[in-house]
């Protein structure tokens, strides 16, 4: 009889593991961390908001989660996806560090790194040689300041005078100081540039010098902290959205362009 009670147990357990696992999946709490980060992702009246924002809600309604944001100093968003006290963080630049412990999700967006200089510069950037002995401005530690310290060692190795790098820990102190003439240029996402340029009412005084690389931006998940399965809902939701139109739609209503995926 205990045999026998044992294994009714047994099987009421496997019963509701099969029937309950799913819908806890579906059901999941997913916690996404970003930055300050316009045009990207932002607050609007103590609400995180963006075109990024817009379209991980876009897909946690598909999977059925209940997704919550938060915007966060960059050091502090990562770190608390690297420990597991949030599931996410958005938006992101693949590098070969962050392959190490990040799964990234489908591509989103395309943008592209660039260099902004004061308007009275004749600039037009196209090669390593056009910014010898510059000294240029930069957010870091970041993906964009590891892609200027690239543009450097490039230089180095082709016998060119190289880049001095100012690099800061927020976006404005380098366009701020690009508007005195304490630098002569800016290495900044092209996007984010021009929306700092809003805010800072700089565009009369910087402009767009030309593009250095285009870039894809990604979301990144915790390899550690995250179930598998959901990982995966995730992604094929993503792709699912992506065939329909629906991802391009959003991107469309906040002029950013899509990724497309292989």
């Amino acid at each position: 009889m205990l045999k026998l009670a044992t294994l009714g147990m047994h099987v009421v357990v496997l019963v509701l593991l099969f029937t309950l696992g799913p819908r806890t999946i579906q059901a999941a709490e997913l916690i996404f961390n970003t930055q300050d980060f316009a045009p990207f992702s932002y607050l609007t009246d103590g609400i995180v908001s963006g075109p990024a924002t817009e379209l991980i809600q876009r897909v946690c309604k598909e999977i059925k989660a209940d997704c919550r944001f938060n915007l966060l100093p960059w050091k502090r968003a990562q770190n608390e996806v690297r420990s597991g006290k949030a599931n996410a963080m958005f938006v992101i630049g693949w590098n070969e560090k962050r392959a190490k412990w990040v799964h990234f999700s489908p591509p989103i967006m395309i943008t592209e790194y660039g260099f902004f200089v004061k308007q009275n510069n004749s600039l037009s950037y196209k090669q390593l040689s056009d910014i010898q002995k510059f000294t240029v401005g930069v957010y870091g530690p970041s993906n964009t300041a590891n892609s200027l310290e690239r543009i450097r060692k490039q230089m180095q190795d082709n016998k060119l005078a190289p880049i001095k790098i100012d690099m800061r820990p927020d976006d404005e102190a380098g366009f701020k100081k690009l508007a005195l003439g304490r630098l002569d240029a800016v290495f900044s996402n092209r996007d984010v540039g021009f929306a700092l340029l809003g805010k800072l009412k700089l565009g009369e005084r910087i402009r767009y010098a030309g593009p250095s690389r285009s870039l894809k931006y990604y979301i990144g998940f915790s390899q550690e902290h995250n179930d598998k399965k959901i990982l995966e809902q995730f992604d094929a939701a993503y792709l699912a959205l992506y065939k329909a139109g629906v991802i391009k739609k959003i991107l469309d209503r906040h002029q950013m362009t899509i990724a497309p995926v292989e």
